[in-house]
């Protein structure tokens, strides 16, 4: 009997132990339990969250691949598919900052071309401290250090993502990490392991200890022993991924393989037993053949190490040459280490003894799925009375202020350390509302977007959840595109907390509520519980990554002010809202309130409208109002163009002036036309049924808000760029 110290350290239940017993007929020996304790862990297993995803819509016309599968299928017309997905690296990224976040890259890159398609594209949504702490500064420059030197290194684009900063992320920072690729649909590969007497070969990079317990770490809180946890953590070579790339996706043009799938979390364990499962087969491995960099390595060792750029393939045994000649092309090893066989069972030898020997399916299938107790998400927080709010006498130093943020500053500092026109497919360069690339040898695009306001999901989940795919999906219909599919990454506390299963449970309700009001598939993604950290939990903090598509790559819509004398509309209506506001944050120290109303009709409507107006030619730019609400929004429009040119604005409300400038009112965009197309502008938003104003013209060197005549914003456009664009790099100036 495995006594309980031995069931704690493998993060195993008294009754997960008699289940696996029953399963298998008799005591695990270590490595087998070594075996379940990966597989069944909550990063693999998603033992308590597949109760409520199985909620969101994972359907539609143009659906390939939905959940199940190393990523998400689109088809996107003319013979081709995209395929992406969002992992989070949450817990390696503060143990280990710079190997942290680089392996989450490159496991996300593996997740992508081991179905076929090439990757085209990085994206990252990161969740850090306060940039007055040191150690949350380290955090932060390790990740970014290392997101660029394995994205850069692999010669994969990062062209966006957001950037995010509040103290419930001080011991928990979050690394979550987004990954789309091209590929003909008629090349889709999958993670199977059919063909009994087919061989399965092992390629890529050699094993070592690195990375063992990676996937148990990630189902579990942290304590005090953080350090002792860095050796969980892999360590990546993104030159030696780059070559596995190239190799995996020849043998895949080639027809040379019949399936083939990462050995990410839980390493080989994961591969060896998952492919065939779902091919309803067998698999028997031989671990004396698995290269190893290290000596005297052991079964429990090899099996759950999770060192990275490694694969396992199954071949039919005419191929096996030509696969070995192709790996050993690209300087790779190929090593046939088992077969496929009959029966079901995972069957692994060493040293000539069988020290794995359970089925299939009790690994993959039948781990126990929990429908954890929930306590109801507290209720939405008491709206705050907005007449205890004074109304500040100066907006400019408010504006200034807000810039300031980190949160909403510019994010250059972060981005200007990814490569992000390698491939030559960028059109959007990081900062714009979505992220543009060419689909080369057509008029078509792609459109990408990371979103998620872990505030709103603080003060109401459900708005939450229905918000972060509102705004994404805004974002894409700023650069004109229309969304085609969503995968998103749930991060949140201990699921063992009825408080936190009440907001997971909240949030997922509200992302299906929205997908299904959009009509847009979930075709997969990522639970990332445990992110807490002596007993101190992140917010809930869903990231929704949509994809859209531009059918004419001329009619992309970009951010920014133009042309002197353009018109500027405000799409969508004012109300008077300041919950959960970044300048209820900034200027009076809140995060209180409820987050702003949303009706998903008018959400729609506004964005349809921008689109159709993006497809007549009638915008200049587009730019959606978020944190910081319009004062910011049309700061950033002086900013974008390059021209620093500003703007004259005069609104006609009856709303106190603080919610109509800085408060973040949901289902608004700041779009600029030609005069001479202003009336048609108008007139199409009549006929959509979607409030629109005229509300000034572009020009000047000043952001200049008024209402009703009497100015309330008056700032030259260089002071504010100035405070926006050095908010961040000055935490990071030597001192």
């Amino acid at each position: 009997m495995i006594d309980q110290k031995n069931l704690d350290n493998h993060n195993l239940t008294r009754d997960e132990y008699g289940l696996i017993v029953k399963l298998i007929g008799r005591e695990p020996n270590l490595t087998e339990l070594g075996v379940f304790s990966a597989m069944w862990s909550e990063h693999c297993s998603y033992k308590s969250s597949k109760f409520y995803l199985k909620q969101l819509p994972i359907k539609g016309k143009n659906v390939v691949q939905g959940p199940g599968e190393n990523a998400g299928i689109i088809d996107i017309g003319d013979g081709q598919v995209i395929v992406f997905k969002i992992e989070s690296h949450n817990h390696p990224s503060f143990i280990e900052p710079f190997q942290g976040s680089a392996t989450g890259v490159g496991g996300i890159l593996r997740d992508i071309f081991t179905m076929g398609a090439r990757p085209i594209a990085l994206l990252d949504s990161l969740r850090f401290g306060p940039l007055a702490s040191p150690k949350n500064r380290s955090v932060m420059d390790g990740v970014v250090s290392g997101i660029s030197s394995y994205g850069n290194s692999i010669g994969v684009p990062t062209v966006g993502g957001d950037v995010y900063f509040n103290d419930c992320y001080s011991l928990n920072p979050l690394v979550n990490v987004f990954c789309m690729g091209i590929a003909e649909k008629d090349k889709i590969f999958y993670a199977k392991a059919e063909g009994i007497g087919n061989r399965v070969l092992y390629v890529g990079s050699k094993t070592g200890r690195d990375g063992i317990h990676g996937a148990t770490m990630a189902s579990q809180e942290f304590g005090e022993e953080i350090e002792h946890k860095r050796p969980n953590v892999q360590v990546g070579d993104p030159f030696k991924e780059k070559l596995l790339l190239e190799a995996c996706l020849e043998v895949m043009d080639k027809g040379l393989i019949v399936g083939i799938q990462d050995m990410g979390a839980a390493g080989l364990t994961c591969s060896s037993s998952e492919m065939p499962a779902k091919s309803g087969t067998g698999i028997e491995i031989n671990l004396d053949l698995v290269p190893q960099r290290e000596e005297g390595m052991t079964p429990y060792e090899i099996l759950l190490s999770e060192s990275q750029e490694r694969m396992l393939i199954v071949a039919k045994p005419e191929k096996i040459k030509e696969v070995k000649d192709v790996f050993a092309k690209w300087d790779l090893d190929a090593v046939e280490i088992g077969k496929v066989i009959e029966g079901g069972q995972m069957r692994v030898g060493f040293h000539g003894e069988i020290v794995v020997d359970i089925p299939v399916s009790a690994i993959v299938d039948l781990c126990p799925i929990y429908e954890r107790p929930y306590a109801a998400a507290a209720q939405p927080k008491k709206e705050i009375n907005i007449r205890e709010i004074p109304i500040p006498e100066d907006f400019n130093k408010i504006l200034m202020n807000l810039v300031a943020s980190p949160t909403i500053a510019n994010k250059e500092w972060v981005f200007r350390q990814y490569d992000h026109m390698v491939q030559t497919n960028t059109i959007l360069l990081p900062g714009a509302d979505a992220s543009v690339l060419r689909i080369k040898d057509s008029k078509k695009a792609l459109a990408v977007t990371l979103d998620g306001n872990s505030l709103y999901a603080h003060l109401n989940p459900r708005a939450g959840g229905i918000i972060a795919v509102a705004e994404a999906c805004r974002n894409l219909a700023c650069v004109g595109a229309r969304p085609v599919g969503v995968t998103n990454c749930l991060n949140f506390g201990n699921p063992e907390k009825p408080e936190v299963m009440g907001q997971f449970k909240e949030v997922v309700e509200g992302i299906s509520e929205a997908c299904k009001a959009f009509e847009i598939p979930v075709t997969g993604g990522n639970v990332s519980f445990y992110n807490e950290t002596e007993g101190v939990s992140i917010y809930p903090t869903p990231v929704l990554g949509i994809v859209g598509l531009i059918k004419d790559i001329n009619k992309v819509v970009t951010p920014g002010f133009k042309e002197e004398g353009d018109a500027v509309v405000l799409l969508g209506e004012n109300k008077e809202e300041l919950g959960g506001s970044e300048y209820l944050k900034i200027q009076f120290g809140r995060e209180d309130g409820i987050p702003p109303a949303i009706d998903l009709a008018k959400e729609k409507a506004v964005q349809e409208l921008c689109l159709e107006a993006a497809e007549a030619g009638f915008l200049e730019s587009a730019h959606d109002l978020s944190e910081g609400g319009l004062a910011v929004c049309a700061a950033e429009c002086g900013f974008f163009s390059g021209k620093k040119i500003g703007c004259e604005l005069d609104l006609n409300d009856e709303w106190r002036p603080d919610a109509l400038v800085f408060g973040e009112t949901q289902s608004r965009i700041l779009v600029t036309a030609k005069s001479s197309k202003l009336k048609k502008l108008l007139a199409l938003a009549g006929k959509k049924g979607v409030t629109a104003a005229a509300i000034g013209k572009v020009g000047g060197k000043k952001i200049r808000i008024s209402l009703k005549g009497k100015a309330l914003v008056n700032v030259p456009v260089e002071e504010v760029y100035k405070e926006w664009n050095e908010a961040i790099p000055r935490n990071f100036t030597v001192k």
